[in-house]
Order: structure tokens, then sequence, then C-alpha cells
């Protein structure tokens, strides 16, 4: 607290003085050449010179077939870049002395990873750059994430191509950055502008659709990185503690044993495939010296955590049990998941002394226990699935009237396109609005469906001459509602038709409940649809997006609407720029903007949010990627089906259980159950309720819901393991209890029990973040 009325030092004060007049820097960051820079560059550029600011052009990418790129050009001033050769080829760099000559507030630079012409006074744009952000001057630049040093060696892994580049920027080009855009494209898009001709590129190699999607999945990673990272600094700097709800962060606690490297290599399985981070613990109490045997487990176990690019380190424990030390850990690294292994204790031993799990529980909120067996798998080393096909046709069979129906259905089907964001405002409609157009200047038949501008005059310009359907009038209530007009779409018959907030519930007495039925209606009529959602209204992210934001999201789709989208594309913007918008009321009238600032559109939750949905649609690409690249095994041999059994208890947790069962399952391609085992007692109306609750969002993701009745309440935990045997589970789930220790002794221990009996699966004990930490 005191740090904040300290007097800054005469340093400290010149440092400050320095950023205020330093310019700014903002990068547009692609995965590869093609996806639209630099012409997103010169959009940024003509929309801050409409705000009364001097822009000028410093230097642009010369290619023959770029039309929209030089009509993009416009009013723009051009400072002319000084002209030289390199054998065959002109090259342009900065002309620095024109430029701090003319002194405009704003110079756009395309190519950021250039080398300067021999004799030149900088040897590359970088350089040219950072002195002109130092004489006050700001910049909008573009480059592709195979050019910054700490991505070039992982992109030549993913995509066996040696991209020998001039200039490779440092690894923290992206750190200096005031504001970086990531410009998501999909390797569609890209593919179709190649065939247009354009871009012009001397790594041909890299454009295939494999290539494309790697390098994609890798700028959004390592974004999310970043994003991770200022969310960190954000949440030290307001004292925040514990885990953002952001990302995930696994923590593997062992002891020095041969059962140690099966641990870290099960946390690193799952860190990776959650895109998480990986810490290795072992606590080694003061007063006992370290054996031979136990030195050789070190070093080993050490050697495989750096081999994993995860982090290792040794504690020394004083007079502190080892369940206050992982905690104590665990929360000091904002750990949302800790990896150990099952209890050794007898049944006398935990109901005595307790157990490691519970006592770990008992004292954290959202950090998850994920417990394996102590022992080696039947058929070899776990590995991280893909998806096999299973039907097993014989592709000689012919086939029936059905399956021919159902396979012409699927060619028949319109193609659905999704615009994601972090937030309101990033521009989702705004970029669908004018794709549209473009896509209309093509030829093809395209209209509005639906569209929501919430007031936006930016927004309501793109509309220009595209066609609107008409929305229907719904008498409710002595009232007129309007929905969205899906008969008349339909009859309109277009090619492509706009349907905004795919998440949105209908007026009560539509034909169907959520907007996005209306969106799978269209798609069956042979008509394509281009939408837009927020990451908040993802059905499986509402935990998470209540941890960050604190806000439980009413209106949501399921996850497999986003799945069935042919394409998605991330809309990107950073929390600084969005909430600038929000203040210039660009995106909510004047009267909620400051409400809006100090709730939704708080920084800290912007950062995670953006994180959260670089991450998603890197998983989404990296689903995508597996499924196209199976037969190059990018990533390794897979292993046979996972299994998931979630097992709920009719709490107000089970709703969420269900949620963490579907995102792992999903990830590891598994099959899922969910179960509720019924004890002798009668339903009550609240429980009937949940029940049917559960059911409903089980099916509604994907999952089997299976109902199973006892007349013996101590009978529940053999109900359960039968089931596990039945469905050959390979993950079990399971709430962490919210009883108290007397509450357990008089009412039972199911979750106890379970775990006693289940010590030869892999068990995730989710904690419970309903209930206060107990003592």
């Amino acid at each position: 607290m005191a740090e904040q009325f300290r007097r800054k030092t005469p340093e400290e004060l010149l440092d400050s003085i320095s950023k205020l007049h330093r310019g700014r820097l903002k990068i547009i960051l692609g995965a590869v050449s093609g996806a639209g820079k630099t012409y997103h560059m010169l959009l940024e550029g003509h929309a801050l010179k409409k705000k009364g600011l001097d822009v000028v052009i410093g230097v642009i990418g010369k290619g023959e077939n770029r039309p929209k790129t030089e009509e993009k050009i416009g009013t723009l001033e051009t400072v002319m870049p000084v002209q030289w050769r390199r054998g065959d080829t002109t090259r342009y760099d900065l002309d620095l002395e024109a430029l701090f000559e003319r002194n405009p507030e704003v110079v756009l630079v395309d190519n950021l990873a250039k080398r300067n012409r021999p004799g030149s006074p900088n040897p590359s744009r970088f350089d040219d750059v950072l002195d002109l952000l130092h004489h006050g001057i700001s910049v909008v630049t573009t480059l592709n994430i195979y050019e910054l040093s700490g991505a070039k060696q992982i992109a030549k892994k993913l995509t066996g191509v040696n991209v020998r580049l001039e200039e490779c920027l440092p690894e923290d080009t992206l750190t200096r950055a005031d504001e970086v855009k990531l410009l998501d494209v999909p390797p569609e898009s890209i593919l179709k502008r190649i065939q247009e001709g354009c871009p012009d590129n001397l790594y041909g190699e890299l454009f295939n659709k494999g290539n494309l999607a790697a390098l994609r999945e890798l700028a959004l990673r390592f974004l999310a990185g970043e994003v991770s990272e200022d969310l960190e600094d954000y949440r030290e700097k307001q004292g925040l503690i514990g885990a953002s709800g952001a990302s995930e962060r696994i923590l593997v606690t062992a002891q020095y044993h041969w059962n140690g490297s099966i641990l870290i290599r099960r946390g690193h399985q799952i860190a990776k495939r959650l895109g998480g981070t990986l810490n290795v613990v072992c606590f080694v109490p003061h007063n006992r010296s370290v054996s031979a045997e136990e030195a050789s487990f070190k070093r080993s176990m050490k050697k495989l955590t750096e081999k994993l690019d995860g982090v290792f380190e040794e504690r020394v424990l004083l007079n502190e049990e080892a369940s206050a030390a992982i905690v104590s850990y665990a929360m000091k690294k904002n750990i949302t998941r800790i990896v150990m292994g099952h209890s050794k204790k007898s049944v006398w031993e935990e109901r005595v002394k307790g157990s490691v799990v519970n006592k770990i529980l008992r004292h954290t909120r959202n950090i998850d226990i994920f417990l394996v067996p102590d022992r080696a798998e039947v058929e070899g080393e776990r590995l991280l699935p893909a998806r096999q096909n299973e039907s097993g046709l014989n592709p000689f069979k012919r086939l029936t009237a059905d399956e021919m129906a159902d396979e012409i259905s699927k060619i028949r089907r319109g193609t659905l396109k999704i615009y994601i964001g972090a937030a309101p405002g990033v521009g989702k409609t705004y970029t669908m609005l004018r794709e549209a157009n473009e896509l209309r200047k093509e030829g093809l038949d395209i209209v509005i469906g639906l569209l929501e501008t919430h007031g936006r005059k930016e927004t309501q310009e793109q509309v220009g001459e595209l066609e609107l359907i008409p929305r229907k009038q719904i008498p409710y209530k002595n009232v007129l509602l309007e929905e969205m007009d899906t008969e008349a779409i339909i009859t309109r018959n277009p090619e492509v038709v706009l349907v905004d907030e795919l998440a949105h519930t209908n007026v009560p007495f539509s034909k169907h409940l959520k907007r996005f039925e209306d969106v799978e209606e269209i798609l069956e009529a042979g008509i394509s649809v281009i939408s837009t959602v927020n990451i908040q209204h993802l059905e499986s992210l509402n935990d998470s997006v209540e941890q960050i934001t604190g806000v439980r999201v009413r209106e949501t789709v399921p996850d497999r609407v986003m799945t069935l989208a042919d394409e998605i594309e991330l809309i990107d913007i950073s929390p600084v720029a969005l909430r600038q918008r929000m203040r210039e009321g660009s995106i909510y009238a004047p009267e909620k903007v400051e409400q809006s600032l100090q709730n939704f559109f708080k920084t800290g939750n912007l950062i995670a949010l953006r994180e959260l949905a670089l991450r998603e649609v890197a998983d989404d690409v990296d689903e995508r990627l597996e499924s196209l690249e199976r037969s190059r095994a990018m990533r390794g041999p897979w292993r046979k089906q996972e299994t998931i059994f979630v097992c709920i208890n009719l709490g107000p947790e089970s709703e969420r259980l269900i949620r963490r069962g579907f995102r792992i399952a999903y990830r590891l391609k598994a099959k899922w159950y969910v179960m509720y085992v019924k004890g002798p007692a009668p339903f009550t109306a609240d429980q009937e309720a949940l029940l049917k609750k559960a059911k409903l969002l089980t099916e509604r993701l994907g999952g089997i819901f299976l109902l199973r009745e006892t007349k013996d309440q101590k009978k529940i935990v053999q109900h359960i393991v039968i089931q596990l045997i039945d469905k050959k589970a390979t993950q079990l789930i399971v709430g962490h209890t919210s009883r108290s220790r007397v509450e357990e002794l008089w009412k039972g221990r199911v979750v106890q029990n379970l775990l006693k009996e289940t010590r030869n699966y892999d068990v995730l004990v989710v904690a419970n973040p309903y209930e206060e930490s107990k003592a």
C-alpha cells in the first residue's frame, strides 16, 4: 500500500516523462502473408485520419495483384520511401529524414521485419520504427508470426518449411507494442486469395491447408501467452490472488519415486491438451536427507520436466503439513489443477487423519485435483487421442435409401461462418457487413436476415445497398415483438444470409426457442449463413466467464454449433482500444458508458476474456488440424477412444460438473456419460426439476445421461463402479463434497468412498466454488 505514496526518484521521473513523449506502437499480427494485414493497416490509417489525426504512409508492400490494397490507399498522403535495387528486385526503405521533417502524428509502416539497404543509417526497418517512436511519432505496422525469433523455430517444426528471413525480430517485439491486434484469417480464405492471384510470396510451400492452420494456431496461442502475462501483471498490481479463469496452470506434485515420471508425463499431456503451463514441485522434509536412490529419481524427473518445457522446483518442508505447503504454492502460482497420485492410506487412516486430497480441497477454491493411478497402463503409455473413424463401413457396400438421403442432405446443406469476439463492440457485425458487401460485388445473392446495430453509426454505414428481410411481428401480452422471419428468408432463398447475435433467445411462441435453431433450419434449406457470437455465450465456458466477470450469462449456445461451423474467425481488439471505443460512445449509449467501464468492461475482465477467446479459437483450429493431418501424425501416435464418466449429486455444482465433463471430453475426443444414482428417499419437486435440467444440459452438449436407483444408500458407490466397468471408463469426474467433517461422519462419505474404490482410474476432483473454504 505504501508504494503508491512513495516519491519517484529523478530517474523514474525522467523515464515517465520520456514515455509521455514517446510515440505509440500498434502491431497488426498475422499468421502468414496474404492474411490482409496491409489492407487492415490502411483501414486503421483512414479511421485515425477521420478522427482528425495527421496520418501518412511511410512504406507499403508493393504487389502486382493487390487491387483492394491499392484502392484502399485513397486519400492517405505518402512520404516517398527511398528506392533501391537488389539484383533484379526494386526495394523500398523508410525515408527517416523526410519523415522527421514532415513530423506527422502517425506513420503506417508495412513489413516490420525487413532489412534496410547497405549504408542505411539503421540496419533494419525495426530500428527505423524505434527511432520514429523516440521522436514522438506513432507507428502502425505489420508482421507475420514466423518473423518473431521466439516463434520461427516452432513454425519450422510445425510446417517443415524453413523460412529464410532477412531479419528475425526480437522475441520481446510484441511486448514493446502498446497494442497488438491479431488478424485471424481461416486457411480457406487465404487459399481463395491465392487462387485469385494474391499474395506474391517467396514461400509458396507454406500455402497448403495444414501449414496455414498450424501457423494460425501458433499465432493464436503465441498472442494468448502474451495476453496471459499482461493479465498476470494487471492482477498483481490490483492485489488479486488466485487463478483468473482464462487459462489452465497445471501443477504436478510428486515425491522422488519411480512413479514421479508417470505423474509428470500425465501432467504434461493435460497441460498440452488444455493449452496450459506445467509446474513440477517436490516437497522434502527439512530433517531428512535425500537417499542415493531418491537423488537418481530427482535427476531424471528434473531432466524430464525441462525436456517438456516445464518448471521444476524443490521445496523444503519446515513445520507445515504437505497439504498446506501444496495449497500455499498453488495459490502463489495461480494453479488451476493439481496432478498427484492416489492416496495410499487405508480406510481407517483416512478416517482418523484425513486425506491430503480433502485437506487441499478444503483450503482452496477453483483448484481441481487430478488423481493418477499408481501403476503403468496395460496397453502402454497413455497418449492424447484424436477421434478415430468409427463408422467401420465397407467402402464397397451400397448405401441404403436412408443413408443416401442423409449424404445428399449433407451436400445440399449451406455453409456456416461464425465471427467470434471477446466482448460486445469488438467489430464482429461491422466486419460481417463489410464481407457481405465484398461478396455482393462478386455477384453473390446475399441478404440481411437479422441485424443488431445497437445504434452504432459505423455499423449502420456498412449496410450499404444490402437487402434487408423485414422482421416478423409477434403479438405478446398486448405488445408487438419483433423476431427474425425464418420462413421469409427460406422463401426468398438467397445464396447467403447474415444473422447477427447467434445466442439470442427468441420471443415466446416462436417456432424455435433459440436463434441458432433458426440458423440450423436455414442451413438445412441449402442457404449459407454468416453469423456472430461472443465468447461468453459458449455454453461450456459459462463457469469460466462467471469466474472472470462475476456475471452469469443466461443466453448461451451449445458448443456443437461451433463444431458445425465450416469457418470460424476471431475478431481481435486490445482491451485499451475497446475501452477507448466505449468512451467515444461507439458501443453503448452515453448514459451506460461509465457503468459498463466499471463492471463488465473492466480492464482485467477484457484481458481475461480476450485470452479465453484466443485459446478457444486455437483449440478449434487444433481440432480441425488434427482431423486434417492425422495421416501425418503431427501430434504423435493415437490412443484408443477415451471414455469420460461424470458423477453428479443434484447440488448447485451439478451443471458446472457437466460442463467441465464436456470440455474435457471435447478436448480428448472422448465419449462421455453423466450419471446420477437415486437413493431410497423420494424426490422432492426441486430435485425433480434439477434432474430434468441436468439431463437436458447433458444431451444438449452431446453426452449420455444415466439414471440408476438403489434402495440401499450404502450401495451408491457400488452402482457407480459397476457402470464404470460396463462403459469401459478411462476417467472419472466428481465434485468435491461440500459437507463438513461432522456431516460426512453423520450422513456418509460418498466421494471419499468412491475415491477409495477407483484407485485404478484417472479421477478429477473438481473444487466447489459455491462453498467457502473450510478449516
